[in-house]
């Protein structure tokens, strides 16, 4: 393996339109492409970015890069830049491995990611279709990033994938997929506000819908997605709380249908 660190210096003003940049033509490109991407991180001073992206080899990063500058997606990023001005000041990368003996980084033992079961007045539950994965329909969600918390992930998630507002009710299981190292938890919440709409790169269709049993079956063709839909639907909420230390400070905590 190895792994590519790309670094941005970036004006602190520019870092929502850098982060809205990131998710809507960086991340589904590279994803779509084979590449995995690892963390990102945003400093304190909201200054610069930085991302590191995993390949299996030096090659296939090569042919990854070649493959995203004559996609569609890369040139739809260049005409959006070009009409955004600005993004960074500067950037640049250096690869890295991930073996202590040559290299100082290795990767995260585990990622954390979030995902919703949100219902709407109807009772109908909120389902996207993922362009990765389009054999199934699954709950809209994603991974958590570097300085969030996992309410603030989910509610950002659930946005960018739909385009709908949320209020959460609670938790409702955490899931752990050993082969790719990623903890998944499971928040259930209700519909707020904002229109349906998928998100160009990641989402190809965004429903609510009724889920009966038979259905659901034929539309989440995917074991572990149905479980967590089951889960929720029969829910057993848990305690969830995020906090500060030195000095202690509580962001937000709930146990049982406690809005935050």
């Amino acid at each position: 393996m190895i792994y590519r660190k790309k670094s941005y210096k970036i004006n602190p003003n520019n870092l929502e339109k850098f982060n809205d940049f990131f998710h809507k033509y960086l991340f589904p490109n590279q994803i779509m492409s084979g590449a995995k991407l690892i963390g990102r991180w945003v400093n304190e001073s909201n200054d610069k970015i930085e991302a590191i992206w995993q390949y299996e080899s030096l090659e296939q990063y090569e042919h990854i890069e070649k493959m995203i500058r004559s996609s569609e997606l890369h040139q739809k990023a260049k005409e959006k830049r070009a009409q955004i001005g600005e993004l960074f000041i500067e950037s640049h990368q250096e690869f890295l491995h991930s073996t202590s003996l040559v290299g100082t980084y290795e990767a995260p033992k585990h990622i954390v990611s979030v995902s919703g079961f949100i219902t709407n007045d109807l009772g109908e539950v909120l389902l996207v279709r993922n362009e990765h994965r389009s054999d199934t329909m699954e709950m809209p969600g994603g991974q958590v990033e570097e300085g969030e918390n996992l309410a603030q992930a989910i509610h950002r998630e659930i946005n960018e994938e739909t385009g709908v507002n949320i209020k959460l009710t609670g938790v409702t299981g955490i899931y752990q997929n050993i082969k790719n190292n990623i903890i998944c938890v499971v928040f259930r919440g209700q519909y707020e506000s904002g229109e349906l709409k998928i998100e160009k790169g990641e989402t190809t269709e965004v429903i609510f819908t009724n889920l009966e049993k038979i259905k659901l079956e034929k539309i989440v063709t995917r074991p572990h997605f149905r479980t967590r839909i089951l889960d929720a639907l029969n829910a057993n909420y848990i305690p969830y709380e995020s906090y500060d230390v030195n000095p202690f400070e509580l962001i937000n905590r709930y146990e049982v249908k406690q809005e935050i």
